[in-house]
Order: C-alpha cells, then sequence, then structure tokens
C-alpha cells in the first residue's frame, strides 16, 4: 500500500464512523526515516479533524475510537498516528 492509498482509506473510515466537519491527513514520515526504529512499509500521519460534535467529548475517548476504527490500518500499515481535534 502507498501513502496515497492509505490516507483515502483512513479519511473514509472516520468520516464514515465519526461525525465530523472536515478532516486533513499529512504524511510525515519523511521526518523519521532515519530513525532506528523506522520501518519502509509503514508511515506516519498526521490526522486533523475539525468536529464540534468531537469538541465536546474527552480527548481519551475520541482517541480509542479512532483506533478502533483504523485497527487493521494502524497493525498494518501506521507506525505512528499524530490526532489534532477541533
Amino acid at each position: 500500500m502507498d501513502i496515497n492509498q492509505l490516507i483515502e482509506i483512513v479519511k473514509k473510515k472516520i468520516s464514515e464512523n465519526l461525525n465530523i466537519d472536515q478532516i486533513e491527513i499529512q504524511d510525515k514520515t519523511f521526518l523519521h526515516t532515519k530513525h532506528l526504529s523506522h520501518e519502509k512499509d509503514k508511515f506516519h500521519i498526521r490526522v486533523h479533524i475539525k468536529s464540534k460534535y468531537l469538541q465536546n467529548k474527552k480527548k481519551l475517548d475520541t482517541t480509542k475510537k479512532i483506533y478502533k476504527i483504523l485497527d487493521h490500518e494502524i497493525k498494518e500499515y501506521i507506525h505512528s498516528i499524530q490526532l489534532k481535534i477541533n
């Protein structure tokens, strides 16, 4: 899987499972390529979600929901995920 496919899958899954207004996903893998723990086929992504609905939820609960939604992708393709919700 390449990063563009992963971004589309993540967008789709989050959009279908959470009440969001907007989502933006950035590939941050290039910042980590020299780290010892870097894996060639795993990506670092930053997910910025705008959602009035999620703003009123506890951050821990929202994070758990997102991790559950993306369980397969996290296990197979994502090394690191950074979440920003506002």
